[in-house]
């Protein structure tokens, strides 16, 4: 039997009692390097006034190697292994294992070229997928959002066979994980109205609750 929105949740708010700031310290972390990816891009705006005028001078192919290859492959290489950490800590954290930034990091870049490969060949089919229309994209999107927590709970599939898992387990679930994430849009907008301070508790709680449907829809599927 699917476990409820309400019974997720609790599930959730009973991993982190005692663990909100380190929940919170990892999600700044996150949201640090998330920073940092992107100084590339926006130090070249910053020290190019002309910047737009290049564009339509020279077209995507000036901005494609001027900042956007440096900023893509600092989030691939960095962010992207961190952040399969980051997920699968608070799936881990579900099972009792409460140190939260230390599993960040040894998930994340334990089996770094796995975790890598996989995060860049779904975020790849998903622009493809995208290229299409907004609502393919979107679609396979939550399809392929089971990814990260599958490249580490099942390191002997490959990167395909891993985002080919995520699409197993989101097959009838995708319509269930909208509605969920849809739950959270108060929380959301309570933690934006702070000045984006409250975000930083809100988003440990949407991950663990997160966590808790990947390991309620993997238990229904007997994967």
């Amino acid at each position: 039997m699917k476990k409820t929105f309400k019974e997720l949740k609790r599930e959730a708010r009973a991993a982190l009692k005692g663990k909100w700031g380190e929940g919170v310290l990892l999600v700044f972390v996150l949201l640090l390097f998330a920073f940092l990816c992107d100084l590339p891009s926006g130090y070249y705006q910053i020290t190019h006034p002309n910047f737009q005028q290049e564009l339509l001078t020279y077209g995507m192919q000036w901005s494609f190697f001027k900042f956007i290859i440096p900023t893509s492959l600092l989030g691939l290489f960095v962010f992207y292994p961190l952040a399969v950490g980051a997920s699968n800590s608070f799936r881990v954290l579900l099972a009792g294992d409460k140190n939260l930034v230390d599993n960040s990091f040894k998930m994340g870049f334990g089996n770094y070229l796995h975790n890598v490969g996989g995060m860049f060949f779904m975020m790849l089919f998903i622009f493809l997928w995208s290229l299409l229309l907004v609502i393919p994209g979107i679609i396979k999107a939550f399809a392929y959002a089971m990814t990260p927590f599958v490249l580490v709970d099942n390191p002997e599939l490959s990167c395909y066979e891993a985002i080919k898992r995520s699409q197993e387990l989101m097959k009838g679930n995708k319509w269930r994980y909208f509605l969920l994430a849809l739950s959270f849009l108060g929380w959301i907008l309570l933690g934006i109205l702070t000045l984006g301070i409250g975000l930083f508790w809100i988003i440990p709680y949407i991950e663990t609750t997160i966590a808790a449907f990947y390991n309620d829809i993997k238990a229904q599927k007997g994967l």
